[in-house]
């Protein structure tokens, strides 16, 4: 992504995008971390933290802004409608901090739950 800033352009890889958004997500209380759903055996994957980039999914706007897709592991018991919106306010915050760009949507899916 390209942004126009007062002293020139700034490139913004993709890369940038998903790791923050990752780490962003699986700092909410409850989060076990990010799912990654395989293809070849149809079972949902925890991530670790260097591959946590196939549990997010980018889509850029015209406008310079991003729309935001999340696949999460949760645990067990957690109030699944608080911790959506702590994860969407905590992902727009973040991404719009470190970034400057404009968060048009957050979509957050839960993919499994982990007990314990």
């Amino acid at each position: 992504m390209k942004l126009q800033t007062d002293k020139g352009e700034v490139l913004i890889s993709s890369d940038v995008f998903t790791n923050i958004t990752g780490a962003a997500a699986t700092n909410c209380f409850g989060v076990k971390g990010m799912a990654f759903r395989s293809m070849t055996d149809g079972l949902v994957h925890l991530l670790r933290r260097e591959s946590m980039a196939k549990g997010v999914h980018v889509t850029y706007h015209e406008d310079n802004s991003v729309s935001i897709e999340l696949h999460i592991i949760i645990d067990h018991g957690v109030n699944i409608t608080a911790l959506c919106r702590s994860i969407i306010s905590e992902v727009r915050y973040i991404v719009n901090k470190t970034t400057g760009v404009e968060v048009k949507s957050v979509d957050v899916f839960i993919d499994s739950m982990v007990i314990g």
